[in-house]
């Protein structure tokens, strides 16, 4: 059912071949996310999607989508964007400057693009990682069931290039009866996540844990979607041998010999032969997702270890 032209929603105008966005500066990396490819990873695939879930899902939420549809992940800015047809759209996560046409406009907020604007999305000031949602989704083809960029297996679009076209699908529903989520930007500051310990805890020492939760790791620049590699207090192994390889999720603490931990976000591998020392609580990857390099972090369990 396509929605109808009452109200706010008479926004979005133009059929749905017109209405697209064309890109014109893709900044570092900007890809098309979704929710992910669920259960799957049976076949070695990976979920993927948005590496922070509830921007994500906010951003859908302020264009009257469903959550689930696919939007633009945009890492640090740079992005700018010419609207082809009428388009409504909201940008949420990182703190963005933001500009239509020249004229300055506040993110969390719904906009209306008039066919031939440009949007200019600037380098974000805290956080990492923002969403744009417009209204209808981004509507390019789906790969196993998801429109997701893999930037590890490759699965999904390539990433946004100089030129290209990302066609909007059709609006369905009715128009949300808000214009503006009042939502607090991530912190530039120091963050703590929860973490459980385990489930290869018993690979470690003593001394690994009380370094775990009780120091400052710092995110380093050779992080990505993939994961975040942290630079902080080596933590030394008990366990010497090889674990054979075993599943893995968003939010595991691997670490591999050298004794840096890397902090996997959502396009980390199925499986892994490094222990896990602990695990980030999956509410709580989003805000880890949005750290960027030179931010510290640090860890507190939820539950005690027996002893640590």
């Amino acid at each position: 059912m396509s929605e109808p032209d009452t109200g706010t929603a008479g926004l979005d105008r133009g059929s749905p071949a017109a209405r697209r966005l064309e890109v014109l500066r893709p900044g570092p990396l900007s890809t098309v996310q979704d929710l992910g490819r669920t259960g799957l990873a049976g076949m070695g695939v990976g979920v993927s999607g948005a590496a922070d879930r509830s921007s994500l899902r906010l951003a859908n939420r302020l264009v009257g989508n469903a959550e689930s549809e696919a939007a633009v992940e945009i890492t640090l800015g740079g992005l700018w964007l010419r609207a082809h047809g009428v388009l409504t759209v909201a940008l949420t996560g990182a703190s963005f400057p933001i500009t239509v046409d020249g004229s300055a406009v506040a993110s969390h907020t719904v906009l209306t693009l008039p066919t031939g604007s440009v949007l200019r999305i600037g380098r974000c000031r805290t956080g990492m990682r923002g969403y744009l949602a417009v209204r209808g989704g981004i509507d390019v083809p789906a790969v196993l069931g998801s429109r997701a960029t893999d930037t590890l297996s490759g699965l999904g679009p390539e990433p946004l290039a100089v030129g290209t076209v990302l066609p909007v699908g059709r609006a369905h529903g009715e128009f949300p009866r808000v214009d503006a989520a009042p939502v607090t930007p991530p912190s530039g500051g120091e963050l703590t996540l929860p973490v459980l310990p385990g489930p290869r805890q018993d690979w470690f020492s003593a001394e690994a844990l009380r370094h775990l939760l009780r120091e400052p790791f710092e995110v380093t620049r050779d992080s990505d979607r993939v994961g975040m590699r942290l630079s902080g207090p080596p933590l030394p192994r008990d366990e010497t041998g090889e674990l054979p390889s075993e599943g893995m999720v968003s939010g595991s603490l691997q670490v591999p010999p050298a004794g840096q931990p890397t902090l996997f976000l959502a396009d980390h591998p199925v499986t892994g032969g490094y222990p896990v020392i602990a695990v980030v609580l999956s509410a709580h990857v989003a805000v880890a997702a949005q750290a960027r390099p030179g931010q510290r972090l640090r860890f507190r369990a939820v539950r005690e270890p027996s002893e640590y």
